[in-house]
């Protein structure tokens, strides 16, 4: 009788990911369900550093050498470079990069400065740009992906909010380009949260019920509904690229 080959054992290989602004709300949120997913992530903070700490102890304590802290400020490109050069060297190579970090703030036409324009583009947009750029040959070698995180008022824009509303509209752009520039090796799709988390600027009462009323499912979401949709475009997305998910609870059939 003809000798059974011995067994090939399948070794799981480890993936991972950078994530930008990922120490609080829906950065550290996708932080968490990648780390329970099996992934090792290279979490990116700016000023946040407390949580940034309390958030690395708690997950390397469950498995250990899982996380690494690295912080940057994505304004400052020499900074964001050596971001990249940064992430890829902890494990070895970049897999996933999310880009999360963002600025956020009100402001009328007529009071927006140049200042304020540089600062919401640059993190907004510069940023992802540039770091997808410098991460480019490690995504392309490892066959990786990277994911937006965009806003449904990239769409139409958010009243007083117009320099911030422009910024994501780019990241939207920017997304569908970069799917086309950097295929077939490197996917690219975006997530595009709408009530979600409140902004930290206080909203009063009567301003949260007016735009869960124009909300289908007739709530806020929460921020797991949003690493969940970043989890399936890594994990089960193979064949979508240049696609934008909304996360809005049907906000956006109402607006």
């Amino acid at each position: 009788m003809p000798r059974t080959p011995p067994s090939i054992p399948c070794i799981a290989i480890t993936k991972n990911v950078l994530i930008t602004g990922a120490a609080r709300r829906i950065g550290a949120s996708c932080v968490r369900l990648l780390h329970a997913h099996g992934y090792n992530i290279i979490l990116h903070y700016k000023t946040s550093k407390q949580a940034a700490n309390e958030l690395f102890q708690a997950l390397n304590k469950r498995r250990p050498n899982s996380i690494e802290l690295i912080q940057s400020d994505l304004l400052n490109t020499e900074e964001l470079t050596q971001l990249a050069r940064q992430a890829e060297s902890v494990w070895g190579g970049v897999d996933v990069l999310i880009n999360n970090a963002s600025l956020f703030y009100p402001q009328a036409v007529k009071d927006v400065s140049e200042n304020d324009w540089d600062q919401l583009l640059g993190c907004n947009l510069k940023a992802p740009f540039f770091l997808s750029q410098a991460l480019e040959k490690t995504l392309t070698e490892r066959q990786g992906c990277i994911v937006n995180i965009i806003d449904i008022h990239a769409e139409k824009g958010l009243k007083n909010h117009p320099v911030y509303s422009i910024s994501k509209a780019g990241l939207a752009s920017l997304t569908k380009v970069l799917a086309k520039e950097l295929a077939p090796h490197i996917r690219v799709n975006g997530v595009s949260p709408g009530a979600i988390l409140w902004p930290e600027s206080e909203l009063s009462t009567d301003d949260k019920d007016n735009i869960l009323q124009r909300v289908a499912l007739e709530r806020s979401g929460n921020p797991d509904d949003i690493a969940k949709a970043v989890c399936f475009l890594i994990n089960d997305a193979n064949y979508i690229t240049g696609q934008v998910i909304t996360v809005d609870g049907g906000r956006t059939l109402s607006c």
